[in-house]
């Protein structure tokens, strides 16, 4: 059977990428060998949220007479927070799939593996296999799973990723998280905020080390308030399951350590899914597991693209979104511009949250810029009083000769909802004293953009 586009994977960046060609007037089918949304939808962003969400429930009530009210015999039902997970993120699968039939977009279900002249073959559950045509274009979307360490190998009972972390049957007592980037500080919150005793272990000098140092540092300060133990400039040697638990041995600046706990999280990145789709018989390039992409993802194999985690570039969900989108509509003949990879925002949803885009204050001083400063804290927010969310800030960073926005960076509550407006600024290439000049409704939370804004060219109000 013949289609303009086939997509190989059903992930944020290749349902995204389907709708957007069928929209275009494509005709599209999306290969996927598991769920619909692939591991966004099914074993990352969306479960990890619902998690979090139920994490979040059980502090407040925790907290209740801080606000006023009593609550008696709250506890933590583990099982019921991971069946509601697992149904959010069944049903938004589901709803991936009443968007295939909407948009008439064909679900290939099985196993792809590209072949050359722009084919696909699709092998099902039963080893059955079939062979497609996409005149215009083969989109590889196969994504990435958990990296898996030498010393640190995953048996998904006592070493565990991201994966089972979700599912567990039993919550653990302690618990070892392997690095600190998103998903180790929101496992870590999430386990935590639940009654689990946590440590976390990161090879760098501060946790969430891509983040600016003050919000890393902030977040350390946060987490250790909170009862979770943190190990800097460590690192794992190596785990001893033999017994009943786990002991690991963490290498630290003063020795070697032993900490016994009965899982161990490796959250220490991801690896591409490149392996044994075809990329050598067709002779498409990669570098460092990764398929080597131009501007608008077209591999060096005419009519073979590739988009998402299995690309160069940040591994989010949107960023895949963006990078399937732009590269269908060249593919349609539309002109989109490139995306610029130094607009893109990160957010980390434990709490407090965290979210950022641009330069840190550290990139931005390495680059040679002249800088105007500012930075507001959320104790100083009325709307965060009233709503007993005082932890964070906000910092923004200036070029002090044009007022460029060259970066911005939150930690607080709700702070993934805000940091869009710092994208469409910085898209905009507004000034920081046009940012000043905006109002900002009050009281919001995200009045503290504005604040920030105004104490870097010192006409801050509330500080």
């Amino acid at each position: 059977m013949s289609y303009d586009i086939i997509v190989v994977g059903s992930g944020p960046g290749g349902y995204v990428t389907a709708i957007r060609a069928s929209q275009l007037g494509l005709k599209t089918a999306v290969v996927e060998k598991e769920s619909l949304g692939g591991v966004c939808l099914n074993w990352g962003c969306i479960p990890t949220k619902a998690l979090l969400k139920s994490a979040n429930v059980f502090e407040y009530l925790s907290h209740a007479e801080d606000y006023g009210i009593t609550v008696k015999d709250s506890k933590v039902d583990f099982d019921g927070m991971v069946k509601r997970s697992r149904n959010v993120a069944e049903g938004m699968s589901k709803g991936v799939q009443f968007l295939m039939k909407k948009n008439k977009i064909d679900v290939l279900n099985g196993t792809g593996k590209i072949l050359a002249g722009k084919k696909v073959e699709v092998t099902d559950e039963k080893g059955k296999k079939e062979t497609y045509q996409a005149d215009k274009g083969v989109i590889i979307a196969t994504g990435a799973r958990s990296r898996q360490l030498p010393n640190l190998p995953q048996d998904g009972k006592k070493v565990i990723g991201y994966r089972e972390a979700m599912t567990l049957k039993k919550q653990p007592k302690k618990m070892v998280v392997v690095g600190s980037g998103a998903i180790g500080v929101e496992f870590a919150y999430f386990y935590n905020s639940i009654g689990t005793e946590v440590t976390i272990v990161e090879y760098m000098p501060n946790i969430v080390p891509v983040e600016d140092t003050d919000v890393s540092k902030e977040l350390g300060k946060t987490f250790k308030k909170k009862g979770i133990k943190i190990m800097t400039d460590s690192s794992v040697e190596k785990v001893d399951t033999g017994g009943k638990g786990c002991k690991v041995t963490v290498k630290t600046k003063k020795g070697e350590e032993t900490i016994e706990c009965d899982t161990v999280l490796s959250a220490v990145g991801i690896e591409a899914n490149i392996e044994g789709i075809g990329l050598e018989d067709v002779g498409i390039a990669t570098d460092k597991g990764k398929i080597i992409v131009n501007d608008y993802y077209q591999t060096n194999i005419p009519g073979y693209f590739a988009i998402g985690d299995c690309v160069p570039g940040q591994a989010l969900a949107h960023v895949a979104s963006a990078e399937g989108i732009t590269c269908v509509e060249k593919i349609a003949g539309h002109n989109p511009d490139p995306i610029d990879y130094n607009n893109i925002p990160g957010c980390t949803y434990c709490s407090p949250e965290v979210a950022s885009v641009g330069m840190t204050e550290a990139a931005a001083k390495e680059a040679g810029y002249d800088l105007k400063i500012g930075k507001f804290p959320f104790s100083a927010s009325g709307k965060a009083s009233a709503a007993g969310a005082k932890e964070g800030f906000v910092k923004l960073i200036f070029d002090a000769k044009y007022g460029e926005l060259l970066g911005g960076h939150m930690i607080g509550a709700n702070v993934t909802e805000m940091i869009a407006e710092i994208v469409a600024v910085r898209k905009l290439e507004t000034t920081g004293e046009e940012l000043i000049k905006t109002v900002h409704p009050h009281p919001t939370m995200s009045e503290a953009v504005m604040e920030a804004a105004a104490a870097a060219y010192d006409e801050v109000i509330h500080l």
